[in-house]
C-alpha cells in the first residue's frame, strides 16, 4: 500500500473543498456584491430593466379594481387630512409654464438621474456601487409585487377631479407605443419616489461638495412635487415607495454580506492549497525516506 504524506493528504482535502459546487443563490449573491466592468453592468441593467417594464405591462390590473383602490387611497388620505393633491395641482397651474416643466421632469428625471447616479458611483465611488445598484434592483422587484397585489390607478385616472397634465399631442401615457409597456395601474408603490430617495441618500452620503449634498436633500422634494402636481401619484404612493426602499436597502445589505462572505471563503481556501508546499518547508514537513521509497 502506498503511504501518503500529511502534505499530500492536506492538499487533496483542500482540492476537494475548493472544487465543491457553489449554490446558485450564493453565486448570485457573490455577483451582486461585486462591482463589474461598466459594459457588463450596463448590459445587465438594461436587460433587467427591459424585463421589469415588460412584466409590469403584462401584469396590468383590472381597471375597475385599480380605480376602486385609488378611491380607497383617497378616502384614507381624507380621513388623515392629507388629501392635498388637488390643491397642489391647482397651485402649480397658477404659475405659467410650471406644469409643462413638471410634466417634462416626470418623463425624464426618473431614468436619467438614476442612470447618471449609477455611472457616477461606478466610476468615482466604486466601493458603494454594488450596494446601491442592488438596492435599486430589489426595490424594483418589491414594487412589481405591489403592482400585482394592489393595482392602483393614479389620481389622474381615478375620477376625483385631478387632471392628467403630462399627456398631450406629443406624449400620451394612455395610448400608443408608450402605453404598450406602461402599466397605468402601477401607482403603489411610487418608484419615482423610491429611486429619488436612493439617489438622495447616495448624494448625501458620498457627495464631496456642499452642492452635491444639498442636491441630495432637495431632489426627493422636487420629485414629490412632480408626481403629485402632474396627477400621477398620491402621497400614499410616495410613502409606500419610501417603505419599499428601506426594505430593499436592508435586503441589499444582507446580500452584500452574504456575497462577500462566500467570496472570502473561496479565496481563503484556495490559497491555502497553494501555500502548503511553502508551509511544509517552513515546518520541515518533508516526506520520509520510507514514504519516498513507497
Amino acid at each position: 500500500m502506498i503511504a501518503h504524506s500529511p502534505l499530500q493528504l492536506a492538499g487533496a482535502a483542500t482540492k476537494e473543498r475548493v472544487s465543491a459546487p457553489v449554490e446558485p443563490a450564493a453565486r448570485l449573491a457573490r455577483w451582486l456584491s461585486a462591482r463589474h466592468s461598466l459594459a457588463v453592468e450596463a448590459a445587465s441593467l438594461l436587460v433587467l430593466y427591459a424585463t421589469y417594464e415588460a412584466a409590469r405591462g403584462l401584469v396590468a390590473g383590472n381597471r375597475r379594481v385599480a380605480i376602486d383602490h385609488a378611491h380607497t387611497v383617497a378616502a384614507l388620505e381624507r380621513k388623515l387630512h392629507l388629501f392635498v393633491e388637488p390643491n397642489v395641482q391647482h397651485a402649480a397651474r397658477a404659475l405659467p409654464g410650471l406644469l409643462t416643466f413638471l410634466g417634462g421632469a416626470y418623463l425624464t428625471l426618473h431614468l436619467s438621474v438614476t442612470a447618471g447616479l449609477l455611472l457616477w458611483l461606478h466610476q468615482r465611488r466604486r466601493a458603494a456601487f454594488a450596494r446601491i445598484r442592488t438596492t435599486l434592483l430589489v426595490a424594483s422587484a418589491l414594487a412589481l409585487i405591489g403592482f400585482v397585489l394592489f393595482p392602483t390607478a393614479p389620481p389622474r385616472l381615478a375620477g376625483i377631479g385631478i387632471a392628467d397634465t403630462v399627456s398631450s399631442g406629443h406624449v400620451d401615457l394612455n395610448e400608443g407605443l408608450i402605453s404598450s409597456l406602461y402599466n397605468p395601474f402601477a401607482a403603489v408603490p411610487s418608484l419615482h419616489i423610491g429611486y429619488a430617495l436612493i439617489a438622495a441618500a447616495a448624494l448625501i452620503r458620498f457627495g464631496n461638495t456642499r452642492i452635491a449634498r444639498l442636491t441630495g436633500v432637495l431632489y426627493p422634494l422636487l420629485v414629490l412635487l412632480v408626481v403629485v402636481a402632474t396627477g400621477n401619484h398620491f402621497l400614499f404612493d410616495a410613502a409606500t415607495g419610501a417603505i419599499v426602499v428601506v426594505a430593499a436597502y436592508v435586503a441589499a445589505s444582507a446580500i452584500g454580506r452574504s456575497g462577500t462572505g462566500a467570496a472570502t471563503e473561496t479565496v481563503d481556501r484556495a490559497p491555502a492549497f497553494y501555500r502548503l508546499p511553502h508551509l511544509a518547508a517552513a515546518q520541515h514537513l518533508r516526506p520520509s525516506e520510507e514514504e519516498r521509497a513507497a
